[in-house]
């Protein structure tokens, strides 16, 4: 049977007329969407207005310019013969592009600009000198120093009332009895002369004698006179003295210095359990003996073990509290024979350390430390925690002694060697009274 007999079937037939509907809409469809996609483009150029040249058939244009666009091209232009592009001229410019060329008003040359100012950058302000112990500082601020300022407070002058109220401020203070009659006799004395009455003078005044009680002539330690230097710490126990003997080793270490600590506080064992840790954290030798030994025999080995390993410095710790004030002193004694004897010329430093917060208490401990030893530094510690500050004048001024680190917080960068300049910067500060007093 021949196949190409066979009959169609409906369905067959049904699927070839789909086939070919299909094909023609999607023909048709294709055909209108690129119908209309031209026509938008269109509408577009014409829009803003830069429709084509119409494209010669047959051949390129001879120049680059654009042939000028007609209105209802009725025949091809007939071309023109070619010339040397030496003596090529531009084609004109068309007619619409002469007509807006005609409506835009012309354009004014444009001044030569000046040249760029250049503005310098406005330095910063010199900070103060004591800007940044002031944080450490503010609560000593708060004795004295503020209540000073509240006596010269809207004052535009001085009167004897004013004299009284600062007397009692002095009196009351924490720099001690004799430092404050001192003060009250300078500035009697200073008034009466010069008939002071204004209060900014009375302030520099009390900076300036402050700076001058602070300022003992006293040469700077020098770590380096001598190998190893030998630095003896002394003072009651809960003064900080085993913390400042930790925060100056690693200081020294820091410096690259090679450091050796002493735990001559036997009686204390805390106190050696204290170093033992801060010798850790700073990297240098702790020589320690057992818990009641005798403090002078372990400074002594310490100091001999120094001297025969080439320790830079040396620091001993000492006891600070025995059965009697007399049994402290004699300890204390002991310990600076041996250690002479340890290094010729030790020990080289000997600082005490007061706690700044017992006030006019720490001017007593000085009195008894200077009598039984040659203490030949202060180091006044918790300066951030009281408002008992201002004793450090009294002590400098009564017993002449150079302070030498002041303690300002619990990091090691806070203790910090003391600079007269900036501890009063910091301390004094002239009050608001001038704009209060204008305004009243």
């Amino acid at each position: 049977m021949d196949p190409t007999s066979a009959p169609v079937s409906p369905a067959e037939l049904y699927e070839l007329l789909g086939i070919i509907g299909g094909v023609l809409v999607s023909g048709l469809f294709g055909w209108l969407l690129v119908r209309r996609a031209r026509a938008s483009r269109q509408r577009m150029i014409d829009a803003v207005g830069e429709a084509p040249a119409p494209r010669l058939r047959g051949r390129e244009p001879t120049t680059p310019e654009p042939e000028p666009e007609a209105e209802e091209p009725e025949a091809e232009p007939e071309a023109a013969p070619e010339r040397p592009r030496a003596a090529h001229k531009p084609a004109a410019r068309p007619r619409e592009e002469e007509e807006e060329a005609k409506e835009k008003p012309a354009r004014a040359p444009e001044a030569e600009r000046p040249p760029a100012q250049v503005i310098p950058f406005p330095a910063p302000a010199p900070a103060r000198k004591g800007a940044a112990l002031a944080p450490g500082l503010a609560r000593t601020r708060s004795g004295f120093i503020a209540r000073l300022g509240e006596v010269f407070a809207g004052k535009k002058q001085i009167d004897p009332s004013v004299v009284d109220e600062i007397e009692k401020v002095l009196l009351t203070a924490d720099i001690g009895v004799r430092t404050s009659q001192k003060l009250l006799e300078e500035i009697r004395s200073s008034l009466s002369r010069r008939e002071l009455g204004d209060p900014d003078a009375v302030w520099a005044f009390l900076r300036r004698r402050a700076t001058e009680m602070l300022s003992l002539p006293a040469a700077p330690v020098d770590f380096g006179s001598a190998r190893p230097f030998v630095l003896l710490i002394i003072g009651v126990n809960g003064s900080g003295k085993t913390t400042t003997i930790g925060k100056l080793a690693s200081r020294l270490a820091a410096e690259g210095k090679k450091v050796l600590l002493a735990a001559g506080d036997t009686f204390r064992a805390a106190a050696v359990e204290q170093l033992d840790v801060w010798a850790t954290r700073s990297s240098t030798t702790l020589v320690r003996g057992k818990e009641g030994a005798d403090p002078s025999s372990v400074i002594f080995d310490g100091v001999k073990r120094a001297a025969t390993e080439g320790f830079d410095v040396a620091i001993a710790d000492t006891a600070g509290r025995l059965h009697t004030k007399t049994d402290l002193m004699q300890e204390l004694q002991k310990v600076r024979r041996v250690v002479a004897k340890a290094s010729p010329g030790a020990p080289h430093e000997t600082w005490l350390v007061i706690d700044s917060t017992s006030g006019q208490n720490a001017i007593a401990q000085a009195q008894i430390f200077t009598e039984a030893m040659a203490v030949s530094g202060i180091v006044l510690t918790k300066l951030d925690g009281t408002a008992k500050g201002g004793v450090i004048l009294g002590i400098a001024d009564q017993l002449k002694i150079p302070v030498r680190y002041i303690g300002v917080g619990e990091k090691v960068e806070d203790l910090r060697p003391f600079d007269p300049d900036e501890f009063v910067d910091a301390l004094f500060e002239p009050p608001e009274h001038s704009n209060q007093g204008a305004a009243s």
